[in-house]
C-alpha cells in the first residue's frame, strides 16, 4: 500500500536540486555578485559559479543575466529568490530551535571580585554536586552592572544599607578584624607595642580613600599604635590578593568576616587576639534579575541563600 507513496516521494525528490546550490544561489541573488557570496559561504568564487551554472542545468532556465561588471535576476531567477530564501529562513529556525533545546540551563552571575573569589568559588562544587546539568557562568567585576541590559540573573553585590534596592536579600553582615597567617601570628604578642609593630608589614589597599572602612588607621588608634611605624606597607588594588599574601605571611591583613572565615576554619588564616568591629552599615546582598524565572535560577538563588546561613554560623563558632 506504501509503494504509490513512495514513488511520489520519489519523484520529488528527484525535481528537488541539491541545497548547496540554492545556498550559493540565495546569497548570490541577495548580493548581486558571485565575489561576494563566496566571501560568506567560505568558498571560490568559481565554485560559486560552479553552483549556479549547476543549478541552472537542473531547472532548465537562467537565473542571471550576466552583463560587464553585474549580475542580473531573470525573471526565473527573482521567483527562485523569493522561495529559496523563505526556505532556507525557516529551516534555520527550526535546526536553531533544536539546538536550544539541547543547551543544557546555565546560571548568569555578576559579583564583585572579592567575594567571587573568595567565598562563592570556593563553595561551587557543592553546587555542582547537586545539580550537575546545572552550568554556572561567574563574571567577577567591581562595577555594578545593569542585570537585564548585560544579561545577567544574579548579583551578589557589596553595598551599603541605603544602596541596597528594595528586591535585595542580606547574605551577611561586614564584620572587620586583623588576620595573619598561623607562623606570623604566632610571634606576635597579644598586646602589640611600639617596638613590635616596627616588624609588622601591613597589607592594605592601594587606596585607603576609596574603602575607609578598612583603612588600618582606625585600627592603629584603637591600639594605641596611632604614632607608630610598621616595617612596611604592602597595597594591592584587590582584595583576594590581599589575602593570597596574608596565607603567604607576608603581613598583617584586615580580614572581612564572610570571606575569610573558610580560610579561618581550615587554619590557613588565624584571627589576631584583637577586638571585631562589625559594620551593620554595609553588607553582602543577592539581587536578581527580574526576567530570570528559570527553574536552576531559583535553585541556584535558594543554594546561595544556604550557603550564606552556613557562613553565619561559621562566623559565630570562630569569635
Amino acid at each position: 500500500m506504501n509503494k504509490p507513496i513512495d514513488a511520489r516521494i520519489n519523484e520529488r525528490n528527484r525535481r528537488l536540486p541539491s541545497l548547496d546550490p540554492l545556498k550559493g544561489f540565495e546569497s548570490a541573488a541577495r548580493h548581486l555578485s558571485f565575489t561576494l557570496a563566496a566571501a560568506e559561504l567560505h568558498l571560490t568564487q568559481s565554485a560559486i559559479s560552479r553552483q549556479i551554472q549547476t543549478l541552472e542545468d537542473q531547472l532548465g532556465v537562467r537565473l542571471f543575466h550576466r552583463e560587464v561588471r553585474r549580475l542580473r535576476l531573470t525573471n526565473e531567477g527573482e521567483a527562485l529568490q523569493r522561495v529559496v530564501g523563505e526556505m532556507l529562513a525557516r529551516l534555520a529556525e527550526v535546526c536553531s530551535g533544536f539546538r536550544a533545546a539541547q543547551r543544557r540551563p546555565q546560571v548568569n552571575l555578576t559579583a564583585a571580585v572579592g567575594i567571587a573569589s573568595l567565598w562563592l568559588v570556593p563553595r561551587l562544587a557543592s553546587f555542582q554536586q547537586t545539580q550537575p546539568d546545572v552550568d554556572v557562568r561567574i563574571s567577577a567585576d567591581n562595577r555594578v552592572v545593569d542585570l537585564e541590559r548585560e544579561g545577567f540573573d544574579v548579583a551578589l553585590r557589596y553595598l551599603a544599607a541605603d544602596q541596597a534596592s528594595p528586591g535585595a536579600t542580606l547574605l551577611f553582615e561586614e564584620e572587620v578584624f586583623p588576620v595573619a597567617a598561623p607562623q606570623l601570628a604566632a610571634r606576635l604578642p597579644k598586646r602589640l607595642s611600639a617596638e613590635d609593630f616596627s616588624q609588622v608589614v601591613l597589607l592594605a589597599y592601594d587606596d585607603d580613600r576609596a574603602a575607609p572602612w578598612f583603612s588600618w588607621e582606625p585600627w592603629l588608634l584603637g591600639l594605641g599604635l596611632a604614632g607608630a611605624k610598621p616595617k612596611a606597607v604592602l597595597r594591592f588594588n584587590q582584595y583576594d590578593q590581599i589575602m593570597r599574601a596574608a596565607e603567604d605571611g607576608q603581613g598583617v591583613a584586615l580580614g572581612r568576616g564572610p570571606l575569610v572565615v573558610r580560610a579561618l576554619a581550615e587554619g590557613r588564616l588565624k584571627a589576631l587576639a584583637v577586638k571585631r568591629e562589625k559594620m551593620p552599615a554595609r553588607g553582602y546582598y543577592l539581587v536578581r534579575a527580574a526576567a530570570s524565572g528559570r527553574p536552576e535560577v531559583d535553585c541556584f538563588f535558594k543554594w546561595l541563600q544556604r550557603e550564606a546561613e552556613q557562613t553565619v554560623r561559621q562566623m559565630q563558632a570562630t569569635q
